[in-house]
Parts: C-alpha cells; structure tokens; sequence
C-alpha cells in the first residue's frame, strides 16, 4: 500500500539530502583526511559522518553556522573511528617531554599549505588528532581532554611533539 504523496516526499528529502552533501563533502572530506591521515579510513568516516548528519539533522537548532555543526559531527565521528583503533594510547604526558626544544624553522615561508596539510597526515594518530582540534578546529586544551579522555597536560605534550614532528619535516623539505 502506498500512501498518497509519499513518493513525493520521499524526493524532496533526497533531493534535500543531496544538496547537503554536495555542498558539505569536499570540505568534509579534507577534514575526515586530516584526521585519519589516509583516504580510505576518511572515506569511511566521511560516510559514517553523514550518516550521523541526516539521522540528526532535526537537531540543528539554527544557531551558528550549518557548517560549523556539520564540521562538529564529522570531527566526532573521526575521533570516535581513531578510539575504536585505540591510535591515541600511547600519549605521554607533558611532564615526560621537557626536554624537547621549541625553535622555529626559518623555512616556514617557503612552504605551501598543500606540503602542510600533507605533512599533518603523516603525523602519528595522537599528534595528528591532537594539532588538528588544537590548531585547525580551534579547541582549547581542556575541550580536547574533556573529548578524548585524556588530561590537558597530555594534549599540550601532544600538540607541542606534533609541532616539532612538523618542524623537523620542514627543515628536512627546505
């Protein structure tokens, strides 16, 4: 039995679905790669993300930017795709890494955003996570141990090994 005005229903949301996820994926897509460093663990969590997205797009209250919320959803799902993979064990508190030096490379005017972006991919797991909430997605330190389960001390260690990782890969490039 159908009911009447079902199949058009039906269109209008799918057509609604698709204009969110032909305008949402690229970008979606650069941050699920940024995450998960190679592109089929994104592509999985591109599709989990939308997944996510669509079953609670009821939810959106208005407030902020669709992106914003969206971006939300996706940083989440990549995260919770990392945990399931337990690649943040190993994380060492900021206590454990006093001795590591902070000088800026000279080179960093040379680079390009695409030899960066490339470079945070092949960053380990924790660091990557880490230096993408920190740096890129605007998280403070206490939000990104609140989110993973760490403390603040092991996100700052973590930030600041991401960082010299980058450091050393740039002065190797330049």
């Amino acid at each position: 039995m159908q009911l009447p005005g079902f199949k058009k229903h039906l269109n209008t949301r799918e057509a609604e679905f698709k204009e969110i996820y032909d305008s949402l994926a690229p970008r979606m897509m650069a941050v699920c790669l940024r995450y998960m460093g190679d592109r089929e663990s994104a592509e999985d969590v591109l599709q989990d993300g939308f997944v996510t997205l669509f079953s609670k797009l009821d939810t959106y209250s208005g407030e902020g930017s669709f992106e914003g919320w969206a971006r939300r959803i996706f940083v989440n799902t990549a995260l919770m795709s990392l945990r399931k993979k337990d690649a943040l064990k190993g994380s060492e508190d900021v206590d454990a890494a006093r001795d590591i030096s902070s000088g800026e490379p000279s080179a960093i005017q040379k680079i390009s955003c695409k030899d960066i972006l490339k470079m945070i991919s092949e960053l380990p797991p924790g660091y990557r996570v880490i230096f993408n909430m920190f740096a890129i997605e605007g998280y403070s330190h206490k939000e990104i141990a609140e989110t993973l389960g760490i403390s603040e001390n092991t996100s700052r260690s973590q930030l600041l090994r991401a960082r010299m990782q980058l450091q050393e890969k740039i002065k190797e490039k330049y």
